[in-house]
């Protein structure tokens, strides 16, 4: 084969590892949960019998997915705009050089590094009912009542609410350091010009720096939004969808229904309705993002 040839053949070569993990660990899968949701089938069932949409309509008519639908909503949206927040909070003072800011970096990527499962088990313990640590430094400044102290995972408002700050606290240093890559990459003429035109730090903020840095803030979102909605770790890990599943997630619904409840065909059925959100809101993130690259 002459030289021309193999190059020719080269790039294909090199796809094809990336091609076949994709098409292994998501094609695969994915045909699997598209055949299971248009048929009958149950844990340790013989056969196969095909029965359309009926799964899709049962699924529909649950009081129980409507519910997961909004929270998987609720979930993400809260979650990601205090994950935003939060970033460019810590982006910003990390641009900067200070003694000690390798170290602070350091600190701020452990919640990240660490597998979520062994975070989320230490914040269980901090948010326990009975050896809660918040509850017992609360209780120590006569801030509430001693014999009853805040349920932070039995009440749904509150188990809501420390779902949503436990993933938030584990989401936080993946926006950072993607945000932290955009506000150094910032030329610095640009904003030291602005201030010799007597723009002060909120105008330059809003006005010419967060412009700048939208792109990139498309991006961090849109990797947060994916990994939120499809994430049902912590959720199993602290509330595993209750109080009476105020909690539940869609994700986390489809595995109780799927995998603990024998039903594969209805879980995949819940499983695939986070397809076509997920499709949307790529779609509108990229397209935003490259609207941002144009002007």
């Amino acid at each position: 084969m002459s030289a021309l040839g193999r190059q020719r053949w080269l790039g294909p070569a090199m796809f094809l590892p990336a091609i076949l993990y994709v098409v292994a660990l998501v094609g695969v899968p994915f045909v699997l949960a598209f055949l299971y949701s248009v048929g009958d089938v149950k844990v340790g069932s013989v056969g196969y019998h095909f029965v359309g949409l009926a799964n899709f309509k049962s699924v529909l008519q649950s009081p129980t997915f409507l519910r997961s639908l909004r929270n998987s909503f609720v979930f993400t949206i809260a979650s990601q705009v205090l994950v935003l927040l939060g970033a460019n909070i810590l982006a910003m003072a990390l641009k900067n050089v200070f003694p000690g800011r390798r170290f602070v970096r350091f600190l701020i990527l452990l919640p990240w590094v660490a597998p979520v499962s062994i975070g989320s088990i230490g914040w269980k313990w901090i948010l326990d009912s009975l050896y809660s640590v918040i509850n017992w430094v609360l209780i120590r400044f006569h801030l509430v009542n001693e014999f009853s102290p805040p349920m932070y995972l039995g009440e749904p408002k509150l188990a809501m609410i420390s779902v949503i700050l436990v993933h938030t606290w584990h989401m936080l240093p993946f926006a950072t350091v993607i945000i932290l890559a955009g506000w150094t990459a910032i030329p610095k003429d640009i904003p030291e010009a602005a201030s010799v035109d007597g723009a002060r730090f909120f105008r330059r903020l809003f006005q010419i720096e967060l412009p700048m840095m939208l792109p990139i803030i498309n991006v961090a979102v849109l990797f947060g939004v994916i990994f939120t909605f499809t994430d049902m770790t912590v959720v199993y890990i602290l509330t595993r969808g209750g109080p009476y599943d105020t909690t539940q997630v869609l994700p986390s619904q489809a595995f109780f229904t799927g995998i603990l409840g024998s039903d594969l065909a209805e879980g995949a059925a819940i499983s695939l309705f986070l397809v076509p959100l997920l499709v949307v809101v790529a779609w509108l993130m990229l397209r935003t993002a490259h609207k941002a690259e144009v002007t």
